[in-house]
């Protein structure tokens, strides 16, 4: 195999081997089914419990706030659906933000289509939810806000402490889809305000197929998944058993290498940024450069097509994105950047690397020159670009 150098890491992360290594027992050794009442199965029951406090402790929930799922997105819905069916009949009014991710704002479209009316939060050029306009935007009918922590393209972390704040003052559930952060920055759900929140395993070195929902106790939610008695009857389902351990193994390995973990990122990335800032022309950092998560770097470059910049990175063995791995294959440009203010010409130029505390600086050296000669060779090509040096000189 060609060289590779992975910065798609918002896309999804490799499984770290502590983690394969403590999962493979519960596929051949210990594959008793949780549900049954012989000892054998309670060995995987006590695992799931184990991974489950494990969990709760990193964003300082009780355990039985916990519950598992089958990853961010089915997390994403089941909160806003399940939730607004539980308060339906207190109000129908939801507020999000234009830059969700889109299991939350195809499931705000699904509510909509329902009877449900959603308020759709404008957000400032570096992708910060307005929080003047959060609280112009509340009604005596609004039943829940749902926020991102961080966002997936542009690495924006948003005011989460304020909005939860907010929420609470007014007495609204507040739901957040920390799928990006969880795991990459402290978060704690009490200090936030926090009455849901979404998480899920493949981006943290973790399984793929596996996530969880914080539901703060107290909060009505309705069953999501019918059929069984499984986690506390609000999803049925045999457990997950493997991926739950994988998943508490990869959380636990990231709390206690968060601080290093960062710190190696944030250098990196600084790095990275400050290279191609000075040394690519026309180009433009996506997204706060002070709140921002430590392994994100979004760019855009004028006179250049985002798709072929990618297939060219890729036949140098560098793996990046230009959004959100869920839209890839979409001609349109991404939600987000045009939210923040850009346009279309511009946003279809973007490029978002995301990167792993295993990734070197030698590595961003590579990545460099390899943008600066791609995008060089793109631009050569572009009658866009060549109207505008020819306007420059005059």
């Amino acid at each position: 195999m060609k060289q590779l150098i992975y910065l798609d890491n918002a896309a999804t992360t490799k499984t770290r081997p502590e983690v394969v290594e403590t999962m493979l027992p519960y596929f051949t050794e210990y594959y008793g089914n949780p549900s049954s009442v012989y000892e054998f199965s309670g060995i995987s029951k006590k695992a799931i419990q184990g991974a489950r406090e494990t969990i709760a402790s990193a964003i300082g929930a009780k355990t039985n706030e916990i519950y598992f799922t089958g990853g961010g997105s089915e997390s994403d819905n089941w909160a806003l659906v399940a939730t607004a069916e539980a308060y339906a009949g207190k109000g129908k009014h939801i507020i999000t933000s234009k830059i969700e991710h889109h299991a939350v704002l195809h499931t705000c479209e699904y509510l909509e289509k329902r009877g449900f009316e959603v308020t759709y939060l404008n957000v400032d050029e570096n992708g910060v939810v307005k929080l003047e306009e959060l609280k112009k935007a509340i009604r005596p009918d609004t039943i829940l806000i749902s926020i991102m922590f961080g966002n997936n393209e542009i690495g924006t972390i948003e005011p989460i402490k304020e909005i939860g704040e907010i929420a609470k003052e007014h007495g609204i559930l507040f739901h957040t889809d920390a799928v990006q952060a969880f795991g990459h920055i402290p978060i704690d759900v009490d200090d936030c305000h926090i009455d849901m929140l979404s998480a899920s395993g493949h981006k943290i070195n973790g399984p793929k197929g596996i996530g969880c929902l914080y539901i703060r106790t107290g909060v009505k939610s309705r069953s999501f998944v019918h059929g069984g008695g499984q986690e506390r009857k609000r999803r049925a389902g045999t457990e997950n058993v493997p991926g739950i351990v994988g998943f508490g193994k990869a959380v636990e390995l990231a709390v206690t290498g968060m601080e290093k973990r960062e710190e190696k990122e944030t250098k990196l990335r600084n790095y990275l940024m400050e290279r191609v800032m000075k040394e690519v022309p026309y180009t433009r950092i996506n997204g706060s450069r002070k709140n921002r998560l430590s392994n994100n770097v979004n760019f855009a470059f004028q006179f250049i097509e985002g798709e072929s910049l990618l297939i060219m990175l890729d036949m140098k063995g560098i793996c990046g994105s230009s959004g959100s791995a869920c839209t890839s294959g979409s001609l349109d440009p991404s939600h987000v950047l045009l939210s923040i203010g850009l346009p279309h010409e511009i946003a279809h130029g973007s490029l978002r690397l995301s990167l792993d505390e295993e990734n070197t600086m030698e590595e961003m050296d590579y990545v460099v020159e390899a943008i600066k000669e791609i995008v060089d060779k793109l631009r050569s090509m572009s009658p866009l670009y060549e109207d505008f040096i020819k306007h420059q000189g005059k």
